[in-house]
């Protein structure tokens, strides 16, 4: 079978999490964007794909059982107890996957930020970690915006914004026995909620694309560059 990019694409399986964003993300702590006199590129920002062996049947029959306890469809004959153990097994698979994307994204932020320490006219510009959180949130290069479309994911803001917020309260992933049934069954909500408290940490710089740029891949599609470029060296 063919191999394509859709294989190492982790972030192509986030594409079920249809709950929109709660509004307001903290910009209160930013200062109004302002634009730098440079371009900067970023270091790619490198996204591994999950080894949880999720079968993908866990998440669409939580979608399923959702809509079922909801009244949207028909309930199937399952008992209603049934139901929420389906819904609670999917959404703490959600849960573990945005920490892993949350996991990947922190990697980034920290070499964005080795990239201001190492880089003197960035010094005292006011970039802190809020800075690179909010440039991928909000507005992100179109080369990346585009790449994320292609694997399925629409509202690119939602799903790193919840991967942050969760990665900033777990050093690592919660068992499902440590989550309650109401966080699991509301964590979108939680994971925004988290995202505002990290934008509001500290005060810093807005940033945009007019002086930051980076490229997206998954990490397969990186190691093939890569052993393209030293082949060809």
């Amino acid at each position: 079978m063919a191999r394509t990019i859709l294989d190492d694409a982790p972030c192509c399986r986030l594409k079920l999490f249809r709950q929109a964003a709660d509004k307001d993300t903290g910009s209160q702590m930013s200062s109004p964007t302002e634009t730098l006199s440079g371009v900067w590129e970023l270091p790619p920002l490198i996204l591994y794909p999950f080894n949880e062996r999720i079968p993908p049947s866990t998440l669409l029959e939580s979608s399923k059982a959702a809509l079922m306890l909801s009244g949207m469809v028909p309930n199937d004959g399952s008992d209603p107890d049934d139901l929420r153990r389906r819904l609670l097994a999917g959404r703490y698979a959600e849960v573990r996957m945005l920490y892993y994307l949350g996991k990947d994204v922190f990697r980034w932020i920290d070499q964005c930020q080795d990239l201001v320490e190492r880089t003197p006219h960035l010094h005292a510009e006011d970039l802190r970690v809020q800075s690179f959180a909010g440039l991928l949130t909000s507005s992100p290069p179109d080369n990346v915006r585009e790449k994320l479309l292609s694997w399925g994911v629409t509202d690119h803001a939602a799903v790193f914004a919840r991967g942050i917020g969760l990665n900033s309260m777990f050093i690592e992933p919660p068992k499902f026995d440590m989550l309650t049934a109401q966080f699991l069954s509301s964590y979108h909500h939680y994971g925004d909620a988290l995202f505002r408290c990290f934008m509001e940490l500290q005060p810093f710089r807005k940033i945009s694309t007019a002086n930051f740029r980076f490229d997206l891949y998954a990490s397969g599609e990186y190691s093939r560059l890569l052993e393209q470029q030293w082949g060809g060296s």
